[in-house]
């Protein structure tokens, strides 16, 4: 299963206690994956479609629980991917509709249905509990979180512009700075900060899962902070290499074209030490000398045998020794 499939089992399964908050899923759920049939003799019914089965499950709960009315409920085979399974719910009787669309202000006095489905100044979500709510069963309805593993990223994709705005404002009330994309025909709402996953997860009540991606969350930061620690240590380890090497370049060189002995014993001292322990760190060197000399004192001598060495090159390639 999917962390998206997983997300929504569990929100299948997370039920409002107030009839309120029960009536802002159903508008999110028949807002966003729904659609409204009239007759030729002015019977309304309801409709949505859904791949998930937990979504249908939650639906067809739902309505049973908030308005005990009767759904018929169908599947079929998907048109696209043939494994696919398409889960419809139905609300046939004209009554029961009415109910439910008035319910969720999705119909006017005069029996029109709000095309937009309006929800800036829709009283089903005026209440934080219904914002969440609706968040919840617009996520059920057509969102998606990707597998945190790989990277962090929620959306909602929604039909309308003025459905991505309204529910870009319900999440803002939440302090989730969500962004609007143009996907195709859809205006898909999203988040990709994992800090802010965890936040819509919050505000939809799915705390298994919250668990789940915060575990995920911490076991990657730990790996990046163990890989850019290696990283850093093998950085310095190179440098450190480099270093050896360039010392001991220039050591031999003095040795090979001028000799220890023009040397002063400091000097003398630290490059025959360099010779014999290559490996060495500049604190190990300056551990061994007597009286020991602390890594900015071998470091200062070994750039002056540099500067010596440059120097000397820079001479013998006049001269053309």
């Amino acid at each position: 299963m999917s962390f998206s499939s997983m997300v929504k089992e569990e929100l299948s399964h997370q039920m409002s206690s107030a009839r309120h908050c029960q009536i802002a899923e159903i508008t999110a759920i028949i807002s966003l994956c729904g659609r409204v049939q009239i007759s030729e003799r002015d019977s309304y019914c309801i409709k949505i479609h859904t791949e998930n089965m937990a979504v249908a499950r939650k639906y067809f709960t739902l309505l049973k629980k908030t308005f005990n009315i009767k759904t018929d409920v169908s599947v079929r085979q998907g048109m696209e991917n043939r494994s696919s399974r398409i889960y419809s719910v139905c609300i046939r009787k004209h009554e029961d509709a009415i109910r439910v669309l008035q319910a969720a202000k999705l119909i006017d006095l005069y029996g029109e249905i709000e095309e937009n489905l309006s929800l800036a100044q829709n009283v089903v979500i005026r209440k934080s509990c219904c914002k969440r709510a609706f968040i919840r069963g617009a996520f059920l309805a057509a969102g998606s979180i990707s597998d945190p593993e790989k990277f962090y990223h929620f959306e909602i994709a929604c039909t309308a512009p003025a459905k991505a705005v309204q529910l870009q404002e319900l999440m803002l009330f939440f302090g989730l700075e969500a962004k609007i994309i143009q996907r195709k025909k859809y205006n898909v709402v999203y988040l990709k900060e994992g800090s802010q996953i965890v936040d819509i997860l919050n505000v939809m009540e799915a705390p298994v899962a919250l668990m789940e991606l915060e575990n995920i969350r911490i076991l990657k930061e730990m790996r990046g902070s163990v890989n850019r620690k290696v990283n850093c240590e093998t950085a310095n380890i190179h440098k450190t290499v480099s270093a050896a090497v360039k010392q001991i370049e220039d050591i031999s060189y003095i040795r090979d074209h001028m000799g220890f002995e023009k040397l002063p014993d400091t000097l003398r001292e630290i490059a025959d030490l360099r010779l014999a322990r290559p490996e060495a760190t500049l604190k190990e060197l300056g551990e061994v000398l007597d009286p020991p000399v602390g890594k900015s004192g071998v470091n200062h001598r070994l750039r002056k045998l540099g500067e010596m060495a440059e120097d000397l090159r820079q001479r013998n390639s006049v001269t053309g020794a």
